[in-house]
Order: C-alpha cells, then structure tokens, then sequence
C-alpha cells in the first residue's frame, strides 16, 4: 500500500486538486502526517494542480470563447453571477474564487470572458494557488493525528476508510453545491 501512495500520491494529489478541490489537498496534508509523503511535495502537487487547471480554463476561454466546452460552462446558471463579480472585483475575484463553493468552477471561464489580462490573472492566479494549496493540506495535516487514533484503534482499513468516506462526502458536497 505505501508503494502504491509513494508512486501515485503525488498525482492523484495533483489531478484530483486540479479537477476537484479540497478533498484531494486534505487528503494530502493527511498523508504528510503519515509519513508516506513529503510535506513540500503534497503541497506542490495540490498548488500545481489547482493552478494548472485554473490556468488552463482562463486561456481556453480567452482563446477558443465559441468552443463547446467553454459555451458549457458559460450556459451554467452561476456564470453570470461570477462574471459579475469579476467585473466588479477583478483582484479580489482571481484571489477568493478557488473558497467560494458555487462559482469554483465557472470563475476561472468568467476570469477568462472578462477584461483582466493574462499578464494580471497569472500572478494573481498563482499566489492565490499557493495560499489555498498551503492551507488546505495543512488542515488535512491537522486532522492526520485524528486519523492517526482512529487507525490505532480499529486498525489500518478504518483511516482508509475514513479518508475514502471523506474524499466520497466532500466530492458530493462540491457536486451538489454546483448544481
């Protein structure tokens, strides 16, 4: 089991930290608390991935606005509002989106239908990735010693377990926030 998080923590800390937020960092931060992963490296994947695919969204919606994938999302009903509040707080909107639970997923297509420029949104972008890769992974940190206790006492499936269940409610959670 430890050689499988050795090999793959790292990427499923990125990928999932890109494409589905917090549960994936915290479940970081957890493991960096079980010594089966380095602090710098859980934090560097879930910065990475978060910034990447913010990234990535921006510029497909800057460059390609037509395309199917971007019209998608701009069809959701929380664009308007993101693309709203971009207009009216561009520093702000780039800094706090990736916190606030509605508009995480069509903020980064609102940043890149905006007037912000790529030379503005990158730095702000990547700051703001490292503030909430930082503080997400150390609160899974935080909780390691809670997971820690519950393996001590029910055996190594529970934390698992546990970590699974967590991963399975966050990840709903996001979905229905969305919706």
């Amino acid at each position: 089991m430890e050689k499988l998080i050795l090999h793959y923590g790292i990427v499923a800390i990125f990928l999932g930290s890109g494409i589905e937020g917090e549960p994936f960092a915290i479940a970081g931060g957890i493991l960096v608390h079980s010594n089966l992963l380095s602090s710098y490296a859980a934090t560097l994947a879930a910065i990475g991935g978060s910034c990447l695919i913010d990234q990535f969204w921006f510029h497909l919606s800057r460059h390609f606005r037509q395309s199917g994938v971007v019209q998608s999302v701009v069809r959701r009903p929380a664009f308007d509002r993101a693309l709203r509040l971009v207009e009216r707080y561009p520093v702000w909107s780039v800094l706090l989106f990736r916190f606030a639970y509605g508009l995480r997923a069509v903020a980064p297509v609102a940043i890149g239908a905006s007037q912000i420029s790529a030379r503005q949104f990158v730095p702000l972008n990547i700051l703001a990735a490292i503030v909430w890769g930082s503080l997400f992974t150390g609160l899974g940190y935080s909780l390691g010693p809670a997971f820690a206790a519950a393996e001590a006492r029910y055996g190594s499936g529970i934390a698992a377990a546990v970590i699974g269940l967590s991963v399975l409610v966050l990840f709903l959670a996001v979905r229905l926030s969305r919706r």
